[in-house]
């Protein structure tokens, strides 16, 4: 596929300006098309521009409202729980991971829940939201029903996925994952593509284990992470965000096959009000010291997670956001019209 590279200032403008067209007021349209554009940026496609006219079709059909902001449900010291009230998923969790910072630093720690919510779309947004504050942020989220429970030969388990941010001043230590083995978003991609996926990534109709995304995408049978294991953490993850928010769990969010009305949570740690700094700076730096002295099988490589998000950033900061071409006009089209 033909693709041009944008700058990120212009990616944002554009994307801006088709979701003024959509509703949102321009201060909400600019963080919105930000969010967005920051996955470009930082090499996660899957989950920026390449699912911008699904979330318009969400706004078009009234599943995601731009004007509604989370409501306040309930609130004992450092925990709070808001209502989504439907609006924009990446907006409400940036205001959740927002909140939970706040409340770590007079706390020390902190949890924010979501209910009623939207796709958040990239979930690494709001761990990077939470290192760059200097804290330390956990969140995770369900999702409709896209992986079977181990043995199971329908979709039962959300992919569920989960973030983990850790603060460094020599690059944040940032973990984005889905329960399954990979993510939707990148299925979707290797479809269009017709490329197969590197591994096995789910099963077919059948029952077989395939590296075709088309037969997942179809199957809704993505393999868990770690198989059992991972279909075990998925359901603990959901159950977790339901009773934490109050809302609804992966069955009932997949009840009428459409993404929406989530769950989710957002913790946050203030290392600074922990007393941690003295030592963790160093510590974490041990940490990855070792790891990366590992010993590797030819041609291989290690690296800690987020360590690549910062190269492509910054590739993509100087050279522009690569932006598949067809799409692009679409935007632009969009933007103007």
């Amino acid at each position: 596929m033909e693709q041009v590279r944008i700058p990120f200032e212009n990616l944002v403008a554009t994307l801006t300006s088709c979701l003024i067209k959509q509703g949102f007021e321009q201060d909400r349209a600019i963080r919105c098309a930000t969010l967005f554009a920051q996955a470009d940026r930082d090499g996660v496609y899957s989950h920026g521009v390449n699912r911008f006219f699904l979330f318009l079709d969400f706004i078009k059909k009234g599943f995601v409202i731009p004007q509604n902001e989370p409501e306040l449900i309930a609130q004992i010291g450092m925990m709070e729980r808001y209502d989504g009230r439907s609006g924009p998923g990446n907006l409400n969790a940036e205001f959740a991971m927002d909140r939970a910072i706040e409340l770590a630093k007079s706390f020390g720690m902190s949890a924010v829940t979501l209910m009623n919510t939207n796709h958040w779309m990239r979930a690494g947004n709001f761990g990077w939201q939470a290192a760059d504050a200097h804290c330390i942020g956990i969140c995770f989220t369900n999702t409709i029903s896209n992986m079977p429970t181990w043995g199971g030969s329908e979709p039962k388990l959300g992919n569920n996925p989960l973030v983990i941010a850790i603060p460094r001043s020599s690059g944040h230590v940032v973990l984005d994952m889905a329960m399954s083995q990979f993510a939707y978003g990148k299925m979707e991609i290797a479809k269009k593509k017709g490329e197969q996926l590197p591994f096995d990534g789910g099963f077919d109709s059948n029952g077989n284990l395939t590296k075709s995304p088309e037969d997942i995408l179809f199957s809704h049978l993505a393999l868990p992470t770690g198989m059992w294991k991972g279909a075990g953490l998925s359901l603990m993850l959901d159950i977790l965000v339901t009773v934490l928010s109050g809302g609804n769990s992966t069955m009932e969010v997949g009840k009428d096959g459409i993404e929406k009305g989530l769950s989710q949570v957002f913790i946050c740690f203030d290392p600074v009000k922990l007393n941690l700094t003295e030592w963790m700076e160093s510590k974490i730096d041990s940490i990855i010291a070792d790891l990366k002295s590992s010993s590797v099988f030819e041609d291989k490589s290690v690296r800690y997670p987020g360590e690549q998000v910062l190269q492509i950033r910054e590739s993509n900061l100087k050279s522009g956001i690569p932006i598949n071409t067809e799409l692009w006009d679409k935007l632009l089209t969009l933007s103007t019209s």
